[in-house]
């Protein structure tokens, strides 16, 4: 008998709110970056304008009842309890869609896309939407042993969408979520109708391939980002306990350390709510500081970080390719992804395209997975 899946709703108690409003207004600030840009980190007076817009302003609830209208669930997986939206079309003959976030995302990333994916113009374009929340994420369960890999997440994907009872589904995912979907591609292909990434990896293939001005530019810019951006994932790699303890309990630090990342990898001209608004922004710093997941999620980078296989892939794929996410050269991909349908280099856009462009990303969702119903 399979173990139960239980209905779930976020309901962060009123002295939670109490406690951040408190914590933040007793921030013990640094001195401000001797740059006037961003190189230094976030700038002392932006933390400062967000912190306190987060303390007398932003509004917890209205992003609480925006998850709590999306069904969620929780159902225990190979001992741990995994969270998940549940969203099911009104259209009986919808295509399952499993979507998996990153870091420092939450399903919350996802709650402006799902109607576009469950209700679309056409009924035949229909999903049903399942986001679970990565272990050690969110509302998922923390681990507390070693062995949550990117490998046993993808597991713990191919039995949820088991236990739901959907034999035959398609899955999409962005940051850790694309390594996660692509494994998936790998383990359960028997049950996917294909998958579609953004920020799809690879290795360079054994052969000699031709590389694209486009692919030497990306290359270039996935070392320039190792040079110049990696120092979170270098950290959480390898000391995600000891980042925790700064991050747990400071919520300043806890927003410095998320909306950073949020700021440098979406497409701007400088200002961040121009390409995520700000209280999107800060329904994903709220979710990790509610749910105390600063040092779980990191430690997911220990457990995998540069130690996947990036097996062949022989499902349909699709890739979206945006100018401020990664990009590997396309054919390391094509040699990965033996069945690549789709690309797409697209003009504008980051690493959150559910967050930035929902609409551009439902609609090629639905263009992608029309022909493969």
């Amino acid at each position: 008998m399979s173990p139960a899946i239980t209905p779930f709703r976020v309901e962060v108690p009123e002295a939670d709110l109490d406690d951040l409003r408190e914590r933040l207004a007793r921030t013990r600030w640094p001195e401000a970056e001797t740059v006037d840009d961003w190189s230094q980190g976030m700038p002392l007076s932006y933390a400062r304008e967000l912190c306190e817009y987060w303390r007398t302003s932003y509004d917890w609830r209205a992003a609480e009842a925006r998850l709590n209208a999306v069904p969620q669930f929780r159902t225990e997986i190979d001992g741990l309890s995994i969270h998940f939206l549940h969203a099911r079309s009104p259209h009986p003959n919808a295509m399952p869609l499993l979507m998996s976030h990153g870091w420092p995302g939450s399903v919350v990333e996802f709650l402006d896309v799902i109607e576009l994916l469950t209700d679309p113009a056409d009924p035949a374009d229909a999903f049903h939407v399942v986001c679970p929340s990565l272990p050690g994420f969110g509302f998922s369960g923390k681990p507390t042993d070693t062995g949550w890999t990117a490998e046993r997440t993808a597991d713990a994907w191919a039995a949820l969408m088991a236990r739901l009872g959907y034999e035959r589904y398609a899955a999409h995912g962005v940051d850790w979520g694309s390594f996660i979907t692509a494994i998936v591609g790998e383990t359960d292909a028997e049950h996917l109708a294909g998958i579609y990434l953004a920020m799809p990896f690879a290795r360079p293939p054994q052969e000699q391939v031709e590389l694209s001005e486009r692919d030497v530019a990306g290359l270039a810019a996935l070392k320039e980002f190792q040079r110049n951006e990696g120092g979170y994932s270098a950290i959480q790699t390898t000391r995600p306990q000891t980042i925790g303890y700064g991050l747990t309990d400071s919520p300043a630090g806890q927003l410095a350390w998320m909306a950073e990342k949020y700021w440098a990898w979406s497409d701007h001209d400088g200002e961040p709510g121009k390409a995520i608004p700000r209280d999107r922004l800060l329904d994903a710093v709220s979710v990790g500081w509610f749910a105390a997941t600063a040092a779980s999620s990191a430690r997911l980078y220990w457990e995998s970080q540069n130690k996947m296989a990036l097996a062949p892939v022989h499902v349909p794929t699709g890739v979206s390719i945006f100018p401020k996410d990664g990009r590997m050269p396309r054919p390391w991909i094509e040699s990965r992804f033996t069945d690549l349908r789709s690309w797409k280099d697209h003009e504008y856009g980051g690493h959150f395209p559910a967050l930035e462009q929902p609409e551009v990303l439902a609609s090629e969702l639905r263009a992608f997975f029309r022909p493969l119903r």
